[in-house]
């Protein structure tokens, strides 16, 4: 049987029902993601060695002994560090790299703040690569900014998806085109408009932004005015709780890195530039020398169907494989496989702290029903349930252990497993994990909790919407 077809992206909010039944029309191909009940191997896995390398190279064992003792150290404690190091280097082909310097955008406002920032003082280039490019106020200010440092001599270029901004005037993006600015339609939706094989349901929802080669950001923000107000303020709790997506202030998570990793989430734009082009760019100076910014270990992990390593797929299962103390989990729209949910309900029967909160509303209807079709087997295995009040939200993040946290673009859902481009960024630090945590534990008081009782206790109209959601999960 299919594990997933062409109707699982999450469609533009304004397409219509026709525009919906001609994409499932040309829908086509079938996938499925890899056994990998290796990882459930935890002695096997926690074994490996890991690589580390640094702007000078790759550490020896010597000094890749004593960087990890002084991070052990400071974790307080040494074999959860060590052994989510090690679980990171025997599921992943990306290497470790230390040296960096990361910081948390907790919330829409800030990350455009931060983006805007740096894109201003840009010197050589440019490289945006996002999903969703609204020509809205948010989306008409950065293109403003952007033809103007082409104007004056920093190369720009641009990657947007198809689908992602179908809702988006061709004009929009004609304009920055005339400017000079190389921009590229990810995989049309026009067959027309395509080089090499055709494929409407391979999309890229990586959202990642990398300037003068230095500091580059990734998270689940895409360019949209949705991001403009801030979802944590307080003056929001007394007015009325929004009804729906398009009433609310999106809540997300990005994150801004420095350091000697910045060259591996350029070489993943690069490598989408050329494989959609055939020709690569060679017009910036795209990999300056780069020094220790800070003290993270970071691995940029970028998925794509082509390469079906399965990279962000097995780092999720690994790290809640290897899970000691607690897994803090923010996820946006949940459709996972069973390997998935198998890793979370073993963690939690050995006594892991497993806390997910879900959204209480969400863009895609069905999504959120698929999502609450899991909250009676989560419970059932001790798994606490939450759901964000007042807010979209949109995040993908997890903390783990206190020393293990992702951020990017990746849902727990089978479409962003098999058919996205997808992005995220793998940080092990105990102070960045500290910052996460408190992010979670902010977002926990605006949620409500889902108990097995009360769940038991909801109407049999929202038992057959998750039952038939559920049947076509594969399918969204």
């Amino acid at each position: 049987m299919c594990s997933a077809t062409a109707l699982s992206w999450r469609l533009p909010r304004r397409l219509g029902r026709l525009g919906a039944l001609l994409l499932i029309a040309f829908a086509s191909g079938c996938a499925s993601l890899p056994d990998v009940r290796y990882l459930s191997n935890r002695e096997l896995v926690g074994k490996a060695n890991p690589t580390i390398v640094t702007a000078s190279g790759t550490l020896s064992d010597g000094k890749r002994k004593s960087l990890i003792d002084g991070m052990a150290a400071r974790a307080g404690d040494t074999d959860i560090l060590a052994k989510h190091i090690a679980a990171e280097e025997a599921i992943s082909g990306q290497p470790l790299v230390a040296g960096n310097k990361v910081v948390l955008l907790d919330d829409g406002p800030a990350t455009i703040h931060a983006m805007t920032a740096a894109i201003r003082n840009a010197r050589d280039h440019i490289n945006l690569e996002t999903y969703i490019f609204e020509a809205d106020e948010v989306g008409h200010a950065l293109a403003d900014l952007l033809i103007a440092k082409q104007t004056a001599g920093v190369r720009v270029t641009l990657i947007y998806d198809s689908v992602g901004a179908l809702d988006t005037p061709r004009e929009f993006f004609d304009r920055m085109r005339a400017a000079g600015i190389g921009v590229l339609e990810f995989n049309p939706v026009n067959p027309l408009n395509a080089k090499g094989n055709w494929d409407i349901n391979q999309r890229d929802h990586r959202k990642l932004l990398i300037v003068d080669g230095r500091i580059a950001f990734t998270g689940g923000v895409n360019i949209s005015k949705v991001y403009g107000k801030s979802s944590f303020l307080k003056s929001r709790r007394s007015k009325p709780a929004p009804q729906n997506a398009q009433e609310a202030a999106w809540r997300d998570t990005h994150m801004q890195v420095e350091g000697p990793v910045v060259a591996e989430f350029q070489k993943l734009f690069l490598g989408t530039w050329q494989r959609q082009t055939g020709k690569a760019l060679t017009d910036a100076r795209y990999f300056p020398p780069l020094k220790a910014e800070g003290d993270s270990l970071v691995r940029a992990i970028g998925s794509t169907p082509d390469n079906a390593d399965f990279a962000v797929y097995k780092t999720y299962v690994s790290a809640l494989t290897h899970a000691d103390k607690y897994a803090h989990i923010t996820t946006a729209y949940f459709v996972p496989d069973q390997q998935i949910v198998q890793a979370m309900v073993e963690a939690a029967r050995r006594g892991v702290d497993i806390r997910i909160i879900f959204p209480s509303f969400t863009d895609v209807g069905m999504i959120l029903y698929a999502g609450r079709s899991y909250y009676e087997e989560l419970l059932a295995a001790g798994i606490k349930v939450y759901e964000r009040k007042r807010a979209m939200l949109h995040a993908k993040t997890a903390v783990i252990d206190g020393v293990w946290s992702t951020i990017g673009s990746t849902n727990l859902d089978i479409r962003s497993f098999l058919h996205n481009d997808e992005i995220n960024a793998v940080v092990l630090s105990t102070e960045f994990a500290d910052r996460m945590e408190s992010l979670f534990q902010r977002d926990l008081q605006e949620s409500d909790e889902i108990t097995a009782e009360a769940w038991s206790r909801r109407g049999l109209r929202d038992r057959f919407r998750e039952w038939s959601v559920r049947i076509l999960q594969y399918w969204l």
